[in-house]
């Protein structure tokens, strides 16, 4: 069994946000981001991480072109208390279907925090970043946002320039919505 990790991430988590309770199907939202490109989803699942899990999965499921199998999920507490910080480890393998060398590997992401749903989806965005940083991987993330971010006749800086652009409207905007699709 091989564990690759990276120091340099492809990908970071932009934003994410996730309702969850005993009575109600949990719903997680994200942002994800990579140079000039983000990938934005969202999904329901059995609880918030599983929920988180699945929107980065949905998000990501054309730079991946799938999701990827979760191989371990590991919860420890360092200390005792209610400051207590917990290390969150998270081990995936490629998707499912993935062929050649894309199809091999089990990639770790491991994060250290008081807020464990915050280290459970950081951690497998870091997971994320271990596989994509295989040379087999290389260009995924740049090839996916390209593929979204291309209009017909349209040059890389008018694409740059466009990324740049402010929407004034959408600047200050109610990250709930997303919860009431």
């Amino acid at each position: 069994m091989t564990i690759e990790t990276q120091t340099t991430p492809t990908l970071h988590l932009a934003r994410w946000t996730v309702t969850s309770g005993s009575q109600v199907q949990s719903r997680g939202a994200v942002v994800i981001a990579s140079g000039d490109h983000q990938w934005q989803a969202s999904a329901e699942g059995n609880g918030a991480v599983d929920a988180l899990f699945r929107a980065v999965d949905r998000a990501l499921a054309e730079v991946l072109t799938g999701h990827p199998r979760l191989v371990g999920y590991d919860v420890h507490a360092v200390a005792e208390g209610p400051d207590a910080e917990g290390v969150v480890t998270v081990r995936i393998g490629p998707p499912p279907g993935a062929e050649g060398q894309r199809g091999t590997g089990e990639y770790a992401g491991e994060v250290r925090s008081t807020n464990i749903i915050a280290a459970s989806v950081d951690a497998y965005v870091q997971a994320i970043n271990g596989l994509l940083a295989e040379e087999h991987w290389a260009g995924a993330a740049d090839a996916a946002g390209n593929r979204r971010g291309a209009r017909a006749g349209e040059s890389a800086a008018d694409r740059a320039a466009r990324a740049a652009e402010m929407d004034e409207d959408e600047a200050h905007h109610d990250t709930t919505a997303w919860f009431n699709q």
